[in-house]
């Protein structure tokens, strides 16, 4: 099992205290998966901040964002009997799903690609109305002439999905809901139109029959999907037995679409692997790594809030080069190089 990834020495790159809480009240607990893009010759990170409140002893909080738009946080006894706490990441309190820290989007940007500055004139992105109001997650952007497109884990207690807002200018935004419906996330929208349409790849998720699969869609306006077709699929007694999602948008190559997505085990240990798609055809499967391209061996990736983590929803293609920021271990953002031909020849 080769590792392809040639780490930043000056991972990681950005900690949970390099940045300030959204409010007097919380305290960040980690910064997991940025979406990644260019603009004004800068490279940007859409950081999501996870943050919760302190606990005391004896009891649990937890943070909601309620009707008005503003976080609500919840007390319970850990004692209750209706509280079920065995994950870090989520609970369950009287039959409802929580998460234990809300998150939303933060804007980073950096002229070397090492070193990011949180600018005042750009604004933090929050989860608004019913569908959001566990907050937003994992942004992927796509960029198609000179508009972005943002697709982001809208959570609630409705399920998970996934939102979808564009912007020209990162100050103004059009919100256009939720494009899939719970229970969904991990969705990138290829960076131009395959003939007429949009293409995207999204993860659906089921606990019954099927699975925690990758899933192609197509548009006509990028807002309205359909013609739905299953891709890539976990593999018994791999490292992606698991569940398999999305990465960022895939990269155009001459020998077709690579797409970087993520893969787990039953251990809930995460690596980076890569698949080709047909350039004319993105339904056409062509190759897959059967080894992971990046695996958790550094101790900012094996230990942290969730440890032996890589996981990545945004990149930079420059020629040959892949550079790739991840979130490791569910508390930091990492950056690591790749060649992109290297990828490829791994392809089988």
């Amino acid at each position: 099992m080769k590792d392809l990834a040639r780490r930043f020495p000056e991972n990681p790159l950005l900690l949970p205290k390099d940045v300030k809480p959204s409010n007097p009240g919380l305290q960040v607990i980690s910064l997991l998966n940025p979406g990644v893009f260019q603009f004004e010759d800068k490279i940007w990170l859409l950081v999501r901040v996870a943050e919760s409140i302190a606990q005391k002893e004896g009891v649990l909080y937890f943070p909601v964002i309620n009707a008005t738009g503003n976080t609500e946080i919840i007390e319970v006894p850990l004692n209750d009997p209706d509280l079920v706490a065995t994950d870090a990441r989520v609970i369950k309190y009287k039959g409802l799903d929580y998460l234990t820290t809300i998150s939303h989007l933060r804007l980073l940007s950096s002229t070397d690609g090492i070193h990011f500055i949180e600018p005042d004139s750009h604004a933090s992105l929050f989860g608004s109305g019913e569908l959001e109001r566990f907050g937003i997650e994992d942004c992927r952007v796509s960029r198609m002439a000179d508009t972005y497109y943002l697709t982001y884990t809208a959570v609630s207690d409705s399920g998970v999905g996934v939102g979808l807002r564009t912007t020209k200018d990162w100050v103004n935004f059009e919100k256009k809901g939720v494009i899939f419906p719970p229970h969904n996330k991990d969705c990138a929208i290829f960076e131009e139109r395959i003939g007429d349409k949009y293409y995207a790849l999204h993860r659906p998720s089921s606990v019954e029959i099927g699975g925690n699969y990758i899933w192609l869609a197509e548009s006509t306006d990028g807002v309205r999907w359909g013609n739905h077709r299953c891709l890539i699929k976990s593999r018994p007694g791999l490292w992606d037995s698991a569940r398999v999602g999305a990465g960022a948008a895939p990269i155009r190559t001459e020998r077709g679409w690579l797409a970087v997505y993520h893969g787990a085990n039953a251990k809930n240990q995460y690596c980076l692997g890569a698949f080709l798609m047909d350039l004319d055809d993105p339904s056409r499967v062509l190759a897959r790594t059967p080894d992971p391209i990046m695996v958790p061996t550094e101790t900012y990736e094996l230990s942290g809030f969730f440890g032996y983590v890589v996981f990545t929803n945004g990149h930079i293609v420059r020629g040959d080069e892949l550079t790739i920021y991840y979130g490791a271990a569910d508390e930091f953002v990492c950056g690591a190089k790749f060649s992109i031909s290297e990828i490829l020849s791994a392809l089988v």
